[in-house]
């Protein structure tokens, strides 16, 4: 009876059930780990100062910047069956170590380590998740991804909201820092999934004497010779810039709701438990049924379509309310229909780029999107320009974004014809 149900809602076929649960199951944990840190790290940006923000999203560029060549060369030099879990691995190691230094340090450090710990997780955050969907990519191709990518995203989506509950209910039981530990012991299961995986992926080393020049410069060479590429990582740019003008202004607003870090903790993960509640209702009824019936360009455009809208009404109503409903519409539409539409972009592309260029994309792009923002809000917030003003702003980005996400749509269907390796 479960596999019928399963298959009416996402087509998923016998041969498939396995690999697709274990794809489902992979997810979870992955964004399970990620929201019990969420609103740790989002409190801590906020408690280290709002006006600060700008300059935590520049650490995060240039974090990127030094990490993407190291990215790079042991994606070339190990076979992905080692390569991946080990990442998984390592960001439970760096987790570890934060947990020991925030135990053993004097308490005039707290700010200062709840900034690193701010731009790490924001870093950790981009490869994890990039690294996952590459996988995805990899694992099923395009008839797969159009099928199933939506199925897939809801294992994520209950991550999300087990991890954001699991701090809401511990974080008065067992402190703060101790959830970190809770995080890494949900990345070990994540590990353990793909592991499992590995058995559907090319065993071998990424190859190419292009790509032995290591992850930055071999991405962004892959990147700009493809206008394809260059399409995904505009596209990509112009939804991380609206994400973070809507993110300051959360920071801006909750910051005047609350100013006790506990409440503010809880605040941070309830609006992300709105969210993700809403995100596994759209990916239930609508998402596994949109994309093959109205294609990949059009289910693209639904997200920049609601973002106008939504910065139109904040711009009217600059009110906590109307945040808390655009911000949970908003992420609950990424999460369920643009980005398992996005991802189904990068399954007629090569191995390589999968994992090269897809990751610059992913992490140095995607950052450079969240500066250009960050520094945007800045720049009009210090003209003396509003909230308002800054909402009106981003309704002619969103509108070039959805444009951009029509165009993606027909060259997806151009390159579908074409071998990709």
């Amino acid at each position: 009876m479960i596999a019928r149900i399963l298959q009416s809602l996402t087509g998923i076929r016998d041969e498939e059930r396995r690999t697709a649960l274990l794809s489902f199951a992979f997810f979870f944990f992955v964004l399970a780990g990620y929201y019990i840190l969420r609103p740790l790290r989002e409190d801590m940006g906020v408690a280290g100062g709002v006006r600060n923000l700008p300059w935590l999203y520049l650490a995060n560029l240039l974090t990127m910047l030094a990490l993407a060549p190291i990215f790079g060369a042991v994606a070339t030099r190990f076979p992905r069956r080692v390569f991946i879990p080990s990442v998984y691995r390592f960001v439970m190691a760096t987790l570890i170590a934060f947990y020991a230094v925030v135990h053993f340090a004097p308490e005039s450090w707290d700010v200062s380590l709840g900034r690193f710990f701010y731009v790490w997780i924001s870093v950790l955050n981009m490869w994890i998740v990039s690294l996952f969907w590459a996988v995805m990519a990899d694992v099923w191709g395009l008839d797969g991804g159009k099928r199933l990518f939506g199925f897939i995203a809801m294992g994520g989506t209950v991550g999300a909201i087990v991890g954001s509950s699991l701090t809401t209910t511990l974080v008065d039981v067992i402190g703060r820092m101790n959830l970190v530990l809770v995080s890494v012991v949900f990345f070990e299961f994540a590990v353990r999934c793909v592991s499992t995986l590995a058995h559907r992926l090319d065993l071998a080393p990424l190859s190419g004497r292009a790509e032995k020049r290591g992850g930055l410069m071999s991405g962004i060479t892959a990147t700009v010779r493809s206008p394809y590429l260059l399409g995904i990582a505009v596209f990509l740019a112009l939804y991380s810039l609206s994400s973070t003008f809507l993110y300051f202004a959360k920071a801006n607003i909750v910051a005047d709701e609350s100013s006790n870090r506990i409440t503010r903790t809880i605040l941070f993960a309830n609006i992300d438990l709105v969210t993700n509640i809403a995100t596994l209702l759209l990916q239930l009824l609508v998402a596994g049924r949109l994309m093959p019936r109205i294609g990949v360009g059009r289910t693209l455009l639904i997200l920049p379509v609601v973002t106008a809208l939504g910065f139109t009404a904040l711009g009217l109503y600059p009110l906590f309310p109307v945040l808390v409903v655009f911000e949970a519409l908003r992420r609950a539409l990424n999460y369920a229909i643009a980005r398992p539409a996005r991802e189904t972009l990068f399954t007629v592309v090569t191995r390589d780029e999968k994992y090269k260029a897809k990751s610059f994309i992913d992490t140095f792009v995607y950052r450079g999107g969240d500066m250009l923002g960050a520094t945007g809000f800045g720049a009009l917030t210090g003209a003396g320009v509003g909230l308002a003003g800054v909402a009106f702003t981003a309704v002619p980005i969103a509108a070039l974004w959805g444009g951009i996400g029509l165009a993606l749509g027909a060259a997806l269907r151009r390159r579908a014809t074409v071998p990709t390796d």
